[in-house]
């Protein structure tokens, strides 16, 4: 069964190469865990869209849902669940994230 946000939540997925749901904007983090997210991404320079979970109690609820994963933030790359802050500081202290975004086809931010 798909609900209204659901149904934009996976739009947002689809429509980014790279999308995070997190707490807060890319330029003012929320939370720490969020805030380690984009410090990762920017620093290794992939272009990502952010969503801020805290705009609505809907869609805040609505992403756990939508991937079974309790925490935010949460990051997609073409269309697929990479995976929370611990699983994404993980590949990048490992080296494997950039890899990662090149195998995907992400493009670097302009």
């Amino acid at each position: 069964m798909t609900t209204p946000i659901h149904d934009w939540i996976d739009s947002q997925v689809k429509a980014n190469d790279v999308v995070l749901f997190m707490k807060g904007t890319p330029a003012f983090p929320q939370c720490g865990f969020s805030g380690q997210v984009v410090q990762i991404l920017d620093y290794i320079g992939v272009a990502y869209s952010g969503v801020n979970v805290l705009d609505s109690d809907e869609l805040r609820q609505g992403i756990k849902e939508y991937t079974n994963w309790p925490t935010i933030p949460q990051l997609y790359v073409k269309g697929e669940f990479v995976g929370g802050a611990d699983i994404i500081r993980e590949m990048f202290q490992a080296g494997e994230l950039p890899g990662f975004f090149e195998e995907k086809g992400v493009q670097k931010a302009a």
